[in-house]
């Protein structure tokens, strides 16, 4: 189980740390910034997003211990990140605007949420780690029409799936245990089983 850390969700025990990379299960972003008191800020407002608060009570009901201190400020590489054990990073460093952080906080949380649940789940394994990714960009709603649009994708039919697609596939290849070619078979592989599964949600958001 990945959740190690137990708590309330008292704004004061989130933990701020700054440092390292967000690891292969990162999300992207645009090159940006806020500070880490703005972050740590727009991470204590985020915990009470009803998404993010559903997926508290889903974890916690799994068992999962998780909050606060699963969840840390850092300045790295991607927008954010989760790591089996060590928890979810929402780099400041990425972070523009609340809504941002809101949405880096729901995906990795659907990763921490497949960790704590899935049996035998192992993020070295290509498929594996497609499968939790295509479900957090789907589940998220890092896919939502408006977000393509801001990034500059104006495609009308099938623009949900092929964002779910092209996100998941960004963040499989940063694997070091998958290749590109291995990361593409390995979403195409699991993708029927892997879209269509949408929990905790009743479906998808």
């Amino acid at each position: 189980m990945a959740a190690e850390h137990g708590g309330g969700d008292k704004p004061a025990d989130v933990r701020v740390e700054a440092g390292s990379s967000a690891g292969p299960r990162g999300v992207e972003a645009s090159r940006g910034g806020i500070s880490q008191e703005d972050c740590v800020a727009g991470i204590r407002s985020a915990l009470q997003h009803p998404t993010v608060r559903f997926l508290r009570e889903r974890m916690e009901k799994a068992g999962c211990q998780v909050w606060p201190r699963l969840i840390q400020a850092a300045t790295c590489s991607t927008a954010g990140g989760y790591a089996s054990g060590a928890g979810v990073k929402v780099c400041c460093n990425h972070m523009r605007f609340q809504d941002e952080i809101n949405q880096v906080l729901i995906h990795e949380l659907i990763h921490a949420y497949d960790d704590c649940v899935g049996k035998n789940l192992d993020w070295k394994n290509c498929a594996h780690h497609a499968c939790s990714e295509i479900r957090a960009n789907h589940l998220s709603g890092d896919c939502h029409y408006k977000r393509e649009l801001l990034r500059g994708f104006m495609k009308i039919r099938g623009h949900e799936q092929d964002c779910v697609k092209r996100r998941a596939l960004m963040s499989v290849r940063n694997n070091p245990y998958c290749s590109e070619s291995a990361a593409k078979d390995a979403i195409e592989a699991v993708w029927d089983i892997c879209y269509n599964d949408t929990r905790p949600f009743d479906r998808a958001p």
